[in-house]
């Protein structure tokens, strides 16, 4: 078996003051793929910069304190990639990459936007970039015998059933048609899969972000944003999936939940 988790740290010196060191220590998973790190390497946590057990790679922005994305592996890459041949996009901290046997492991922090925005363009092209570096990603891979997952924060709740209040989202950054359309594309062109989904097909959520506005983790109004998006061999070789929901508010390291697969390994 494999296991593959992804957690947007929601800035990780905050979430490390905040039980995210802790859970590190305890999780299960072989792989560790990490959004919205917002620190360089050097403004790391001490109990951060030297982590015993595990292989680390840091992605930071160009901007600083913003997005960043990091893998930690217990099982040293056979190659790594910061960025995917982007000139727009592959200095701002939003996708990391390793190999390791028969397999590619990627982090993605998909940019959030923010509808009538530049922000939203800015999301736009990205997503047209990204696209065309996921279908070759595949074709790529499949050439050499791999297997792929992207796991990130996606910023699209592709489904009604992936987020609690979507009559009244319909017109917000994040399940706009036009993004829920690309989703779509990604799942039927590309040739990824929900895997989340695919192991819960029925179930409303389960929801991996919630607004620290409100009560919204306590009514569990949230979304389902954060993904593992595999081609379709790793998908069928999926046999677990789990959102690490805290138990309590009070409990949270960030405003997301740590999304957990186990894969049947080697692929």
């Amino acid at each position: 078996m494999i296991v593959v988790t992804t957690a947007n740290v929601n800035g990780i010196r905050a979430a490390a003051k905040k039980g995210f060191v802790e859970w590190l220590a305890a999780t299960e998973a072989d792989v560790v793929c990490l959004q919205e790190v917002r620190a360089e390497s050097d403004q790391l946590p001490p109990e951060l910069r030297e982590l015993a057990g595990w292989h680390a790679y840091w992605a930071p922005a160009a901007a600083k304190g913003r997005a960043g994305v990091a893998v930690l592996s217990r099982a040293e890459p056979q190659r790594t990639r910061i960025g995917f041949g982007s000139a727009e996009f592959d200095a701002s901290g939003r996708y990391l990459e390793i190999d390791l046997p028969g397999l590619t492991v990627a982090s993605l922090y998909l940019p959030s936007g923010e509808v009538g925005t530049e922000r939203q363009e800015e999301k736009e092209r990205f997503m047209a970039e990204f696209l065309t570096h996921l279908t070759a990603l595949r074709t790529r891979a499949a050439a050499e015998g791999r297997e792929v997952v992207v796991c990130g924060d996606w910023n699209i709740a592709h489904q009604e059933a992936d987020l609690k209040n979507w009559k009244a989202n319909q017109k917000s950054a994040g399940f706009l048609p036009e993004e829920r359309a690309w989703l779509t594309r990604v799942l039927d062109e590309a040739g990824y899969v929900d895997v989340v989904r695919r192991l819960h097909p029925d179930q409303a959520g389960p929801y991996s972000w919630w607004s620290y506005r409100g009560r919204a983790f306590d009514n569990d109004s949230g979304w389902r944003i954060d993904l593992q998006c595999a081609t379709a061999g790793l998908a069928e070789r999926a046999v677990r999936a789990e959102t690490e929901r805290a138990a309590t508010h009070a409990e949270r390291w960030s405003d997301h939940a740590p999304v957990t697969v186990a894969y049947e390994y080697p692929v």
